[in-house]
């Protein structure tokens, strides 16, 4: 019986670690590869698209194998990291050439699609959350942090909050309690990358103490978050994960900061997606981010997002922005001047989280150097300008000046990617350093100085220098010479016309010489470490110029569009009033054909003489756009822009809701009806007496009847509310609705106008006073391409309804409704059309004259009206 051979050592290493990191893919370090084995070599196969062999495994037959170059982790890393993988990074912890048996080895990293600093994983434009969700019993903790930009984020609020804002910061992964899998699938679905954890990481006094340990604080008062109990376990269990992913070097997560709801707008996943602010609906749509966004830097880009989604509620934050707008606009040298050098500025931000996490290349500090040169400018340009808006932001700016002058100094002007590559360091910083480069790459002129100098001691004029593998570095004289040769040589070989010498200047040399690249890259390597540290001591300083970069680039985005599009200032109050004269919706607008202008129209909302505008019109006359338009003016206002219309007068609204479009969610079971329906009960659950809210054609998830009292109840609860009188743009299809603003003072009709002529339909797309007669549905069907069959009959059913209107009995008007007396199929045709096709092949239209021809038109126009 043959004896099982016992797991090899390689394997039992693999074993061990792998047992600590089950969760995860472990690219595991064998000489010049990363390898993975078993399910990760199968999973990595798929992934990376590379070969899975299989190799022997002690008593095990096989075991699959796949791996890649070491110097390929950049390539590979992040397609498994994007494919929703947690990857631990195992190296080899000791030189191979040192060590006899198995090489240590252990988890260096451990990559999760929310931590990460590899820029082949992040978007440049776009924040890399790892977000984290401490479940209450009603309120719940959630937490956001940014690795590569040491952004550190709590707040705490009930499912609703949490839904949204994890909408809004749409997190790369999520973290949370185990036994919390029912709640949270049930509150944000199963598509999100998420890792759960025990129970008492998410306890609040560990959450407390951890954050405290971190920023060495006794408190967290300071940053304004020590009464969001329920924040505060979110991200300590954040900081618990980061030390589980062996994410240790993290100084540059400096501060943290509260999610204030009584700061932004609150807008819901609803209004977020209805209205597409970041992301659009459609797969070609255009989100009004793209609309907005001229910004330079990643920086500006990321905040840009942020501030999309958190329009501000405070008066005097709102003009602040408006104000460096506005300047911007005015000062237009100052503003060229600040983006030719914006444009120049990397993406400082993450570049000083790589010198925290001690993992910045020389070449990503060249490029940090490169953008501090260009701060200097943009400060001065701030500090010196006219404007009091814009010298402010010059104040806020530090140049770093000191750490500047110390990487020009020392960082040469083109560096390798690697640090171990050598030549990063300048000349004269090191005296060892310059003499080691002078032997090993000016090695030659080394050689010929000492031959020279000991021709010229020892008047021996033959007299060479030369190399070879037996003895090093030797000097060779002729015989006739050998009777000059000093005493302190030692003889090595005799030829027959020559000898060969040695000295201790050149045994010396020659040990430098065979070690000096090796010494170098130490060298190099400690004092490249010297300035990463010296680096890092500016942090805090790089941070805050970047957060400032970030704010003047959204800024002078919004400055540019603004002149580009030619937007007005808004007038912002604290009164209950929105009144825009002649609004455009900007991303319709920016997206006309050259040559064509967006018909503009006004709104006023109230909450005295027009609170609810109640919108009736055709489907495609624009009810929906003024809707959407109207929203995105005000938001845009209050995010510190210039907006789309003549006059802009924007009194704060605190909320926005949408009802628009349909959304059905039929994988849960719920048809369009119930989810409008559950929708519009959020909204109507959730007024203020500042909120603004936009319906569109609500009820037509039902029956007719049902839709209309829906609608109609509706309107009237909104208007009739006993605390709040919510600002409403209320459109729809139901006429019937007209008879509100009878019966209700602050209830307003107006109408989307169109133009009939010759039994066509023009849409003017102009809001009008007054109610709309009819929907036009059966042109729009017309339009739209519809069967003319169907239309015909479409409009035969209409006329008799709408002929016999003053009956009471609706069930007797549908019983008299005159039958449809041919059948609709490919192959048979309306009789009239029958008669008319035999009228025309029996003219001539050669031998016609004009008035026949006439005539004969006028007898098909009444053969096809059926008389």
């Amino acid at each position: 019986m043959a004896v099982a051979k016992k797991e090899t050592p390689l394997m039992t290493q693999y074993n061990a670690i792998k047992a600590k990191h089950p969760d995860a893919l472990l690219l595991f370090r064998v000489g010049d590869f990363y390898e993975t084995f078993g399910q990760d070599a199968v999973r990595a196969s798929k992934i990376l698209n590379i070969v899975l062999t299989k190799r022997a495994n002690g008593s095990a037959s096989h075991i699959e194998l796949a791996g890649f170059p070491h110097h390929s982790l950049d390539t590979y890393l992040p397609k498994l990291v994007k494919a929703g993988n947690r990857v631990a990074i195992c190296d080899q912890l000791e030189n191979p050439k040192d060590v006899k048996g198995i090489v240590k080895r252990g988890v260096t990293e451990l990559v999760t699609p929310g931590l990460t600093l590899n820029d082949n994983v992040l978007e440049q434009r776009k924040n890399n959350y790892l977000a984290a969700i401490a479940f209450g019993k009603e309120i719940h903790g959630v937490a956001f942090l940014d690795l590569s930009t040491g952004e550190f984020m709590l707040s705490a609020g009930q499912d609703d909050y949490v839904d949204k804002l994890i909408q809004s910061f749409s997190p790369a992964e999520i973290i949370y309690c185990k036994n919390q899998k029912n709640h949270f699938e049930k509150l944000l679905g199963t598509d999100h990358n998420t890792f759960c954890l025990e129970e008492w990481i998410f306890g609040f006094d560990f959450g407390y103490e951890k954050l405290n340990t971190h920023f060495k604080t006794k408190s967290l008062k300071g940053f304004g978050v020590e009464e969001t109990k329920e924040g505060i376990a979110a991200a300590g269990a954040i900081l618990y994960y980061l030390e589980e992913t062996e994410h240790k070097q993290i100084s540059h997560i400096s501060s943290i900061s509260r999610i204030d709801t009584e700061k932004y707008v609150w807008l819901d996943k609803f209004t977020i997606r209805n209205l597409e602010l970041v992301y659009p609906q459609q797969q070609d749509g255009v989100p009004l981010l793209d609309i907005l966004d001229y910004t330079s830097t990643p920086m500006g880009a990321r905040l840009l997002k942020k501030w999309m989604v958190l329009p501000l509620k405070e008066k005097t934050l709102i003009e602040s922005r408006l104000s460096v707008v506005e300047s911007l606009l005015v000062a237009t040298e100052t503003a060229e001047v600040i983006k030719s050098h914006l444009e120049q500025i990397s993406d400082i931000e993450r570049l000083v989280s790589k010198v925290a996490a001690l993992r910045i290349n020389p070449r990503e500090l060249l490029y940090l150097k490169k953008a501090l040169a260009h701060i200097q400018p943009i400060k001065a340009e701030l500090e010196n300008s006219s404007e009091a808006a814009l010298a402010k932001y010059g104040d806020k700016l530090n140049p770093c000046a000191q750490l500047l002058d110390r990487i020009e100094s020392q960082l040469q002007e083109e560096v390798p990617l690697n640090a171990t590559q050598g030549n990063i360091i300048k000349s004269g910083i090191d005296p060892e350093l310059d003499e080691l480069r002078k032997i090993a790459f000016s090695g030659k002129d080394y050689l010929l100085q000492i031959q020279e100098r000991e021709k010229e001691r020892t008047g021996i004029s033959s007299l060479k220098i030369a190399y070879n593998k037996v003895f090093g570095y030797y000097l060779e004289v002729s015989n006739a010479h050998k009777d000059k040769v000093p005493v302190e040589w030692i003889r090595k070989q005799t030829l027959v016309n020559a000898e060969r010498y040695i000295t201790e200047e050149l045994k010396g040399y020659e040990e430098k010489i065979l070690t000096a690249e090796e010494k170098l890259g130490t060298i190099e390597f400690k004092l490249y470490n010297e300035l990463i540290t010296f680096t890092a001591d500016y942090v805090y300083e790089i941070q805050a110029n970047a957060k400032c970069i970030a704010e003047i680039d959204c800024l002078m985005s919004f400055a540019h569009v603004a002149k580009k599009q030619n937007y007005c200032k808004p007038s912002i109050h604290n009164e209950n009033i929105i009144d825009i004269k002649e609004g455009r919706h900007p991303v319709i607008e920016a997206q006309l054909p050259t040559g064509e202008e967006y018909i503009p129209n006004s709104v006023m909302l109230d909450d005295i003489s027009q609170q609810i505008m109640v919108i009736t019109g055709p489907n495609m006359a624009g009810k929906s756009a003024l809707l959407r338009q109207t929203a995105l003016i005000v938001l845009m206002a209050q995010m510190g822009s210039y907006v789309p219309a003549a006059y802009a007068k924007i009194g704060i609204i605190d909320k926005v809701f949408t009802r628009v479009g349909a959304s059905d969610n039929l994988s849960k079971g719920e048809s369009t009806f119930m989810v409008e329906m559950t929708e519009t009960a959020s909204i109507l659950n959730n007024l203020s007496g500042s909120t603004l809210v936009l319906m569109d054609e609500i009820g037509r998830g039902t029956s007719t009847y049902d839709g209309v009292s829906i609608a109609w109840s509706i309107v009237e609860h909104l208007h009739n509310h006993p605390k709040h009188r919510a600002k409403t743009m209320f459109a729809t299809h139901y006429h019937e609705l007209n008879q509100i603003a009878q019966d209700f003072p602050r209830v307003k009709n107006f109408n989307v106008s169109v133009k009939e002529l010759d039994n066509r339909v023009i849409f003017m797309r102009k809001l009008k006073e007054g109610g709309s007669e009819h929907s036009f549905g059966i042109h729009v069907a017309k339009m739209a391409g519809m069967p003319n069959e169907v239309v015909i009959r479409a409009n035969e059913i209409l006329g008799h309804l709408e002929k016999d209107k003053i009956k009471e009995n609706q069930l007797e008007r549908i019983e008299t409704m005159p039958k449809n007396n041919f059948q609709l199929s490919m192959f048979e045709t309306d009789p009239h059309f029958e008669e008319v096709l035999a009228l025309l092949s029996k003219l001539d239209i050669n031998t016609i004259s004009p008035v026949e021809a006439l005539l004969k038109l006028n007898e098909i126009k009444s053969i096809l009206k059926g008389s």
